[in-house]
């Protein structure tokens, strides 16, 4: 046990250099981010929300957006879920800068489009990472994991009881 520390001393001089170098790696680790793009320029990522699973390609572009072969505005009719839509871009300062083109599967809308803004999400800080800290501030790299909850035996729904009778 040549690593053995005999007094205080030599405790906080252990110390001092462990806390010294922990930041050094830390700093080097978040340095050694590289943009992963593919041969046409494109970042892909998934994103998932509910039992949806959405598949996103993202490239610099004029801001138009294609779901399954769709316009956004006509996929994703409702307002809100335009919204869910643009919150990654206006989070990351990047609004009209790139084109989105998804396939989405299983769920409902409200799930699809939450799991579009996940693939979108993880597809903007692959594409440049500079845009991690602010897209992870938001929430928006970590997938929702709420589902709906299975129906109990015995149970009207997955906790609703049938109507009490006394008689």
């Amino acid at each position: 046990m040549a690593d053995q520390v005999n007094s205080l001393e030599e405790l906080g001089q252990v110390a001092d250099g462990v806390t010294a170098e922990a930041p050094a790696a830390a700093a080097a680790v978040e340095i050694n981010r590289e943009p992963v793009r593919d041969e046409l320029g494109r970042s892909y990522a998934t994103g998932k929300r509910k039992d949806a699973v959405a598949r996103v390609w993202i490239k610099p572009g004029s801001g138009k957006v294609t779901v399954n072969g769709k316009e956004m505005s006509v996929y994703f009719a409702r307002p809100v879920l335009q919204m869910i839509l643009a919150q990654p871009f206006s989070v990351a300062g990047v609004s009209g800068q790139f084109d989105v083109v998804a396939t989405v599967k299983g769920g409902g809308l409200s799930g699809q489009a939450g799991a579009v803004k996940h693939g979108v999400s993880k597809a903007l800080q692959l594409y440049d990472p500079s845009l991690r800290p602010a897209l992870k501030a938001a929430g928006f790299l970590t997938r929702d994991s709420r589902v709906v909850e299975r129906k109990k035996y015995g149970k009207a729904k997955a906790r609703k009881s049938f109507q009490f009778s006394k008689r």
